[in-house]
């Protein structure tokens, strides 16, 4: 699959850059909400210093979300499409193939394909999912660090 964020970027210089996991919230922040903890991941991703990992699951799983009535109040408050919001996604993210199962399984089944994905990049993750959080231990033994902000 051809990624469309680093097009006429070597694949061996695109491993060197590290990579990060973003759970939906943290997606939601960047774009949505405009967090003031996020300018520092927006700009990272923008440079391409950092390389944001996600499966096609997850960007199904943004577009459901941008489809909830509280997201859909804010989205027309702001008057942010859908599209563009998934647009974002589509520039910003590298799609890869769904990792397989990780050693520490999530209580909440929604969120472990992210815990999958970092552990099998060895990424960054950013949550603030607090069963992602409970797991921040554990998942250090694997090289993955979990955080609430970049």
């Amino acid at each position: 699959m051809i990624d469309a964020a680093f097009v006429g970027v070597d694949n061996a210089t695109t491993l060197d850059i590290p990579a990060v996991v973003l759970d939906t919230n943290i997606v939601l922040d960047l774009w949505l909400y405009q967090d003031p903890a996020t300018p520092a991941l927006l700009t990272a991703l923008q440079q391409r210093q950092i390389r944001w990992v996600a499966t096609q699951a997850m960007r199904e799983e943004l577009h459901r979300v941008l489809t909830y009535p509280h997201i859909t109040e804010r989205r027309l408050k702001q008057d942010i499409k859908v599209d563009w919001l998934l647009a974002q996604f589509d520039v910003h993210a590298s799609l890869c193939d769904v990792a397989p199962r990780a050693p520490y399984v999530c209580k909440d089944p929604d969120d472990q394909k992210f815990i999958d994905l970092a552990v099998a990049h060895k990424a960054l993750l950013i949550s603030k999912d607090k069963q992602v959080l409970r797991l921040t231990n554990r998942l250090a033994r694997l090289s993955v660090r979990v955080t609430t902000a970049f």
